[in-house]
């Protein structure tokens, strides 16, 4: 799996860290694999050879360490996002860091091959305790304790460098609060993004580029509403034609992105199998909209609900057209205490999501 991860050039100990400390150092007996229908188990114990292969899947699959109600909560990130926060993290020896969401352990142990100080929040006092045994086990220097991460740690503060295993819709204030003037915030943002943040002099904003896409398991504050099964139930209301190419849906990463930030709410999802693309998005509570096209044939259009989900990403799609087709990087982000923006090309210009009041514009 090692030949197959994008080392990055600026940060060789990444790599000698990742050796040093192998996954399956971390990676409890018993793992979940999905079989196509649900979760089962594989016992390492019962079957080391598949336990082992679902440790090492390969840099792109992470390995599901928990479940709860049935859906992941922890994991074995995927070696290449773990490669790439790492990178875009800009650790430096002297550093004191706090990560939110300990886990298993293995990222604490990989920052502390790097900083001189790693304190870790875990909301869940048994993974906890295991992180803790597995870290001591390395002979990693971490603190580990139980707590909400998206309250941060103010104990040891300020921070260089914060970082976050999970996904947040909202950017925790706490965690730019308790970074030091000019420290950097690496979260997944939503379920697409990779945001790296650089606190301003002032401390009272922070600002920076989307660094890739990463998708990770979310904060446990964070409801994910009613799931596509439970919403599409509601029959068609609205059918129709559609005179466009959906591949770029399924293939295209930056398009996505752009979708994912116009309706943030929106959860959108792509398959393509012999030849058909299907897209299916929903926004929690009461709307849902497909676009499928099996070429040679034109797209078709279904949606129902309160909202009009796909002549809503739509609209976005073919905003990103006329704006160039702007990639992944071209977007940035800026939150200050009350407020979260995601911006295209320009952090003082825009545009914006969601968009500014003139005052706010005026103000900048």
């Amino acid at each position: 799996m090692a030949d197959q991860v994008r080392w990055p050039q600026r940060s060789p100990w990444i790599r000698q860290a990742t050796e040093a400390l192998p996954r399956e150092r971390f990676a409890p007996r018993v793992l979940w694999s999905w079989d196509g229908q649900r979760y089962v188990a594989v016992d390492q114990e019962q079957d080391p050879e598949r336990w082992a292969r679902v440790v090492y899947a390969g840099p792109d699959e992470a390995a599901i360490t928990q479940l709860a109600n049935g859906r992941p909560s922890s994991s074995l990130s995927c070696e290449s996002v773990v490669v790439d926060m790492l990178d875009v993290l800009l650790l430096e020896p002297h550093h004191k860091v706090l990560e939110l969401g300990a886990g298993t352990g293995r990222n604490a142990a990989l920052l502390a091959r790097r900083a001189s100080r790693v304190v870790s929040v875990e909301c869940d006092p048994l993974l906890a305790d295991q992180a803790r045994t597995r870290l001591a086990e390395v002979d990693a220097d971490v603190v580990v304790v139980a707590g909400d991460g998206d309250t941060g740690w103010p104990d040891e503060q300020p921070y260089d460098r914060v970082v976050a295993t999970y996904a947040v819709e909202r950017v925790p204030w706490a965690w730019v609060a308790q970074s030091r003037p000019g420290g950097r915030v690496v979260t997944p943002w939503g379920r697409m993004g990779l945001v790296a943040l650089t606190v301003a002099a002032d401390g009272q904003s922070a600002s920076g580029w989307m660094q890739g896409l990463a998708m990770f398991m979310s904060t446990k504050s964070t409801c994910p509403g009613r799931s596509w099964d439970q919403i599409s139930t509601q029959p068609v209301q609205a059918e129709r034609r559609l005179d466009r190419d959906l591949a770029p849906l399924h293939t295209e990463g930056s398009l996505r992105f752009a979708l994912r930030i116009a309706p943030p709410e929106v959860v959108l999802s792509t398959t393509a199998r012999e030849g058909r693309i299907t897209a299916r998005a929903h926004d929690g509570l009461a709307s849902w909209a497909t676009l499928t096209q099996d070429p040679p044939q034109a797209a078709v259009l279904r949606q129902a609900g309160p909202r009009r989900l796909a002549d809503e990403l739509l609209a976005a799609w073919t905003w990103w057209e006329k704006q160039g087709a702007p990639h992944l990087y071209d977007f940035g982000m800026t939150v200050t205490a009350t407020s979260q923006h995601v911006w295209c090309r320009d952090p003082a210009a825009g545009p914006y999501w969601p968009p500014r009041r003139r005052s706010q514009a005026s103000s900048t």
